[in-house]
């Protein structure tokens, strides 16, 4: 399954899936949300980095979102993958492995040692693939917001 670099072209495509990622995880997101990251994808001063996967007709059936991190306590930098979504009909096509494999080159490429990334714990289906290509790490996330006292 090709996998490439996000491009004007999949604009329709993308505004779709990235939609179905929001719903997936029940977060509202605006096409204005939408535009604003599409921005962000296509300007080479942002950090955030896209992948498109599409199936053997050009459609494209999945996406990735990604950015490089450091890691003081490392002493280098990683990549973090934001968001990888595929589209429910393109489900076991192979469209998130090939994501996967990519984002590795990715970061293998540019030096990076580790690719981290956080699911849901009842996102079952993605977790048995994750469970294939890295290892869960034991480290629990928390979210603070910054206006909270």
């Amino acid at each position: 399954m090709p996998v490439l670099p996000i491009e004007p072209r999949h604009r329709a495509a993308w505004d779709r899936l990235y939609a179905g990622y929001a719903e997936f995880y029940r977060v509202e997101q605006s096409a204005q949300m939408r535009d604003t990251v599409w921005a962000w994808l296509h300007d080479p001063g942002h950090e955030l980095g896209g992948l498109i996967a599409e199936d053997a007709s050009g459609q494209a059936v999945g996406l990735a979102h990604w950015r490089p991190y450091a890691r003081p306590l490392r002493a280098t930098t990683a990549m973090f993958l934001d968001d990888l979504f595929v589209d429910p009909a393109a489900r076991g096509s192979g469209a998130a492995p090939g994501l996967l494999g990519a984002l590795r080159g990715i970061a293998r490429g540019r030096g990076w040692e580790t690719i981290r990334w956080i699911t849901a714990d009842d996102n079952h289906r993605a977790r048995t693939l994750y469970d294939k290509h890295a290892t869960r790490t034991l480290w629990v996330t928390y979210d603070m917001a910054a206006g909270a006292p």
